[in-house]
């Protein structure tokens, strides 16, 4: 139990850090909003997370999720509508941020009811 714990604590410690990093990247989206030729910046970690559960990495302890499995990239799309080149809808990043928000807090509270169950375990369940 104690390893499931640790691991499923240390997945989710990854998913924080790469949230963490996606509101960084949001913000300077929405910050650079009328810098004309700025191209919108991603974060990629889901798709290296859906790569090592379909390899059933996940599921068999021997992920190797890490700091390294989180990118940030340029948005790949070409859909700028406007004549200087940025490609940054604030409305979408607002979006993206309010659910980034769900997810990262989501995630703590995850993380603080596995604590709670392991508080509960070192007390022997009293």
């Amino acid at each position: 139990m104690l390893s499931n714990l640790l691991f499923t604590k240390n997945n989710i410690e990854r998913g924080l850090d790469a949230a963490w990093l996606r509101n960084d990247v949001i913000s300077q989206n929405i910050a650079n909003v009328d810098t004309p030729g700025y191209k919108r910046k991603i974060v990629q970690f889901e798709e290296f997370l859906n790569n090592e559960m379909k390899t059933g990495r996940i599921s068999q302890g021997k992920s190797r999720l890490s700091a390294d499995g989180i990118r940030i990239t340029e948005d790949p799309t070409e859909s700028s509508y406007r004549s200087d080149g940025n490609n940054v809808d604030i409305e979408n990043e607002m979006a993206l941020l309010a659910a980034n928000s769900l997810r990262y807090n989501t995630m703590i509270q995850r993380m603080n009811g596995d604590f709670q169950k392991l508080k509960l375990v070192i007390r022997g369940g009293k």
